[in-house]
């Protein structure tokens, strides 16, 4: 098994060149946002290079979302940083700081998230990079920005999430904010990270020059919320109203939301209240597709289909409604999810393992090429085990 592992992540499809195939990625990033996004090209071909303390690494290796624990670190850490290898570096020691910037000297993008104020410290500030390689992309995370009177606070996704308004986004008008049940604002950054730096590489392609990426989680989250969050800038400037029956938007019209049937939930999207007036033998609701009823009485409409889907169970439901091109879906938990044939057809899960052999099932790479899902078996690195690897092979041609 270590000697196929010993092999560029992008082998795993040979028979297919990857698009990044060539690229070299610093990750000097932790946690989730940047390494989300160092992911992602290694996905697409990049070899990621994971440059991490030697006394403990990232510290995502120590964050737990729950007891699970594979080969020493959690399975957080493991399915966020699959398909990369580790330099362990302590960046304060002149003499690992010079191996570093060995490695930028011939590295295609970086990524940081440290803290504002403490790269620039530590010496490897874009500025002082890209004097070492004009053709570096320089990928960089933040909390809130680099300027104004959050600079300085903690960038964690709860946070920014409460900050941003999403957390009134969710839940029934009644209860308290709601925040989303995955990191969102962290993904969201991850990914208009990884959408930044491609668009550099593809201008480095066309100019020869490197160029600067940043984002932020709060800019992520805010532009998230673009489509409602206008609304509200060009409204009267009071804020959303959550809908007080099975709200599932802050804005939407009835019938949008979630409705309990006699064994479980069933979504229901925009649809003609006429049409389900019919389908669900409710006369009264006929007269709600007038655009004013429908989101001014929202509520009032949302409880008739409320009380009348409650008689019924999900598949009989799906069973009338389906067929007459009403958009709706039942809510299913991850037990439900896995065993269903439309998640068997994706073909979303794979199983990495680890050098010494530790397996974990994760999900795949959702971007497919040419017809082909994007496959790695490689898994998370320990700290530091590809150190003589990378030495070998970046820091002998960083010296040619």
């Amino acid at each position: 098994m270590n000697a196929s592992l010993n092999q560029s992540p992008a082998a795993a499809l040979p028979d297919q060149e990857m698009p990044l195939a060539g690229i070299m990625v610093l990750d000097l990033s932790q946690f989730l946002a940047g390494p989300s996004a160092a992911l992602r090209l290694a996905d697409l071909g990049a070899e990621v290079i994971k440059v991490e303390r030697p006394d403990g690494g990232d510290l995502s290796r120590r964050l737990y979302v729950s007891n699970l624990e594979v080969d020493g670190d959690s399975t957080l850490f493991h399915t966020i940083n699959r398909n990369k290898r580790s330099f362990a570096a302590d960046l304060k020691k002149p003499s690992d700081l010079d191996a570093v910037r060995d490695l930028i000297r011939r590295a295609d993008v970086m990524i940081q998230n440290f803290r504002p104020g403490v790269i620039e410290r530590l010496g490897l500030s874009y500025d002082d990079v890209r004097i070492l390689n004009p053709r570096l992309i320089y990928g960089s995370v933040t909390g809130y920005g680099e300027a104004g009177p959050w600079r300085n606070k903690p960038g964690q996704d709860l946070l920014v999430q409460s900050m941003s308004g999403l957390a009134w986004m969710s839940g029934d008008r009644d209860q308290p904010p709601v925040a989303t049940g995955v990191a969102v604002a962290d993904m969201m950054t991850g990914a208009h990270l990884a959408q930044g730096i491609l668009a550099a590489l593809v201008r480095r392609g066309v100019t020869g020059n490197g160029a600067r990426v940043d984002v932020s989680l709060m800019e992520s989250i805010l532009d998230l919320q673009f489509e409602f969050f206008s609304t509200f800038l060009n409204g009267s400037g009071d804020g959303p109203i959550r809908s007080g029956v099975g709200s599932a938007s802050a804005y939407l019209s009835a019938p949008y939301g979630i409705y309990p049937t006699a064994d479980g939930f069933l979504a229901v999207a925009m649809n003609s209240l006429t049409k389900l007036s019919g389908l669900l033998d409710l006369p009264e609701l006929t007269g709600f597709d007038h655009p004013a009823r429908m989101f001014n009485e929202r509520d009032e409409a949302k409880k008739l289909i409320w009380d009348r889907l409650a008689q019924r169970t999900t598949a009989e439901w799906l069973a009338i409604l389906e067929p007459a091109d009403i958009w709706c879906a039942p809510v299913m938990d991850w037990p439900t999810l896995v065993q269903h044939d439309g998640f068997k057809a994706l073909d979303m899960v794979q199983d990495v393992f680890t050098n010494s052999g530790a397996k974990v099932r994760t999900t795949r790479c959702p971007i497919r090429l040419d017809g082909r899902t994007l496959r790695s078996p490689k898994g998370a690195p320990k700290i530091g085990e590809d150190n003589q690897y990378i030495n070998q092979k970046y820091r002998a041609e960083a010296a040619e």
